[in-house]
């Protein structure tokens, strides 16, 4: 199994580069995640940030000590002379995790949300202004000078099934979407391609999906997902409250599969894996 994760969050705090979603997926994989919280390390402590903001520093990006050793690593990796999916790969092999996790690119990019208030770093816009803003835009600074990492391309061209997971459309897939070569790629692959959508009722499970998708013109639905990722999917998997959006999505030309998407359990979990699997005939 392959995993490719979205950078355009990555960050600079102090020094050292943060990779919020690539992390959130290895330590989810490696069993270690804070599932309260849905970031960093369970039964982390913020003894650092705390001596940090006595220093005058700025700590709205809340960072454990734990999850620090985390990129503290990656940063003298990187200056090594490592790419970033090479650190990747090392910090995951550490953590025994078993798939493997590749970013979507080596090269620098950032997305930015362009807002009422000014141009600003989706982290910012989302931790330290609370999504508060209103949406006029979102860029992905440097997407066009932006490689796929190595194994990318392949792993999408040789997959035999391929999951779009339910994240953010326009800040977490959208990134990976834009990286030169992975739409033709999705479209050349002979694999059976489902997505997931994040959307349930007209809101989204957890973050500011919604926000970004009005600022952008686009329908804050499971018909809206389906036509961001429509020329794209054999199949979008919705939730039964959305059931009378099936016949509206399948005149685009995706089918669809409802069943429950809210993972509150993880038998929830298992089971809508299972489907997704079933979905695309594994």
């Amino acid at each position: 199994m392959v995993t490719i994760v979205n950078t355009g969050d990555d960050i600079e705090f102090y020094g050292l580069h943060i990779s919020p979603d690539v992390d959130i997926v290895t330590y989810t994989l490696a069993g270690i995640v804070d599932e309260e919280k849905g970031w960093g390390i369970r039964g982390d402590t913020f003894n650092c940030l705390d001596m940090l903001r006595k220093y005058g520093y700025e700590t709205w990006f809340m960072l454990g000590d734990k999850d620090l050793a985390t990129h503290i690593h990656r940063t003298l990796l990187l200056k090594s002379g490592l790419k970033l999916s090479e650190v990747t790969e090392k910090i995951r092999k550490a953590l025994g995790v078993k798939v493997k996790i590749i970013p979507m690119t080596n090269d620098k990019v950032q997305t930015k949300i362009v807002t009422n208030v000014g141009e600003m770093h989706f982290q910012e816009y989302l931790v330290k202004r609370k999504a508060q803003d209103p949406v006029l835009d979102v860029k992905f600074e440097g997407i066009e000078r932006a490689e796929p990492a190595p194994g990318v391309i392949e792993a999408i061209l040789n997959a035999d099934g391929i999951i779009i997971c339910p994240s953010n459309p326009i800040v977490s897939i959208g990134p990976i979407l834009s990286i030169k070569g992975v739409k033709e790629a999705l479209k050349k692959t002979k694999a059976k391609i489902v997505a997931i959508s994040p959307i349930v009722g007209g809101a989204p499970i957890k973050g500011p999906a919604d926000k970004l998708m009005r600022g952008l013109g686009i329908e804050v639905s499971a018909l809206g997902v389906a036509k961001i990722y429509k020329n794209l999917l054999d199949m979008l998997i919705i939730d039964n409250i959305d059931r009378d959006l099936k016949p509206k999505i399948e005149e685009i030309g995706v089918k669809v599969h409802v069943t429950n998407t809210i993972m509150k359990t993880i038998e929830n979990k298992i089971k809508l894996a299972k489907e997704a699997l079933n979905c695309i005939g594994l």
